[in-house]
């Protein structure tokens, strides 16, 4: 009887270890992967009380350039937490925007003169509009006064580019803005070249000039430029501003020489090699911080830039160099009246 009692038990023993599967195994947690994506970059919304700038250009403006106006601001704005808009026209009722501080305005005038001082909690900047005087919340950028400057970069780099540094430059007779200009110029080809010493023995001092009586009609200035070339072998000419009428520059460009000025006719002529010009975008850029700071009433210069460069002249080196002698001009390490 124990006997089947021993055989049943470990039947039930056998039966129930059939029964039992393995351990069930835990399922591990799904993994969560890190990321690195950055915040949302926190952007500007205007509200109706948000500053506001307004650039006023004309309608008919060259696209490029109206862009580039529009980009400027536009910029300098989101920069200062401003909104920005673009006008053609400027009307009293536009300046009752108690929001509005600053006004950026290209000719043609509005009636600049007339509206700046009816809105004293606004900043204007007048920008190439002629006939205006910077005072109270009117500035003025007017076109660059600086003389020397242009005319001693075109002196170095009319050395560089010459051969045996034979430049010249025209210049309004009995005028001592231009005397000092072409003083500039010399010092300009003694900073590139030092003493200069040519190879042949002539009795033309480079640089040389020739002057223009101011009663001299502009379709005659071209007999005044073949003395210089066809005459004294000038190879490069550098144009005193106010003697560049666009069809005497085309001219020379038809002579075969080098030819500088601070502003490049339409067309081009032969043998521009760069215009050296004033700098407006820059001079918006410089005066910005004292506009949205309520400062103004001042007569802002323009700094001088290179533009229009013959890249088959100008190589990338040399107008590297160009580019230098600017910088330590405008920074005021070159004195160009100095020798």
């Amino acid at each position: 009887m124990r006997v089947k009692h021993l055989l049943f038990t470990i039947l039930i023993i056998v039966l129930l270890s059939a029964c039992g599967g393995s351990a069930t195994e835990t399922a591990a947690p799904p993994t969560t992967v890190p990321t690195n994506t950055p915040p949302p970059t926190a952007t500007m919304i205007p509200t109706p009380s948000t500053p506001l700038a307004i650039l006023l250009l004309p309608a008919d403006m060259d696209k490029t350039l109206s862009d580039l106006y529009q980009k400027t601001v536009y910029d300098l704005a989101q920069g200062s937490g401003f909104r920005f808009q673009v006008r053609n026209t400027l009307s009293p009722a536009d300046l009752a925007d108690p929001t509005l501080k600053v006004v950026i305005a290209l000719p043609p005038d509005p009636g600049i003169a007339s509206l700046a001082p009816t809105s004293p909690g606004v900043q204007f900047l007048a920008v190439n509009i002629p006939n205006l005087t910077p005072g109270g919340n009117l500035s003025v950028l007017a076109g660059d006064s600086q003389v020397e400057l242009p005319a001693f970069l075109a002196g170095y780099v009319a050395a560089m580019i010459s051969d045996e540094y034979h430049i010249g430059m025209i210049i309004p007779k009995d005028n001592a803005e231009a005397q000092r200009a072409f003083n500039a110029f010399s010092n300009g080809k003694t900073y590139y070249c030092g003493m200069c010493r040519t190879f042949y023995i002539t009795d033309i001092v480079y640089p040389t000039y020739i002057e223009v009586p101011a009663d001299e009609t502009p379709a005659r200035y071209g007999g005044y430029a073949n003395v210089l070339i066809n005459d004294r072998d000038v190879y490069a000419l550098y144009i005193y501003p106010s003697l560049a009428d666009d069809e005497f520059l085309s001219y020379i460009g038809t002579q075969g020489v080098f030819l500088f000025g601070t502003s490049m006719p339409d067309p081009r002529p032969g043998g521009w090699v760069m215009t050296i010009r004033p700098d407006t975008i820059k001079a918006i850029q410089l005066a910005w911080p004292n506009l949205i700071a309520g400062q103004g009433g001042v007569n802002v210069q323009s700094p001088l830039g290179i533009a229009d460069v013959d890249t088959t002249i100008l190589t990338p080196g040399k107008l590297r160099l160009a580019q230098e002698v600017l910088d330590a001009l405008l920074a005021g390490r070159i004195l160009p009246s100095s020798p």
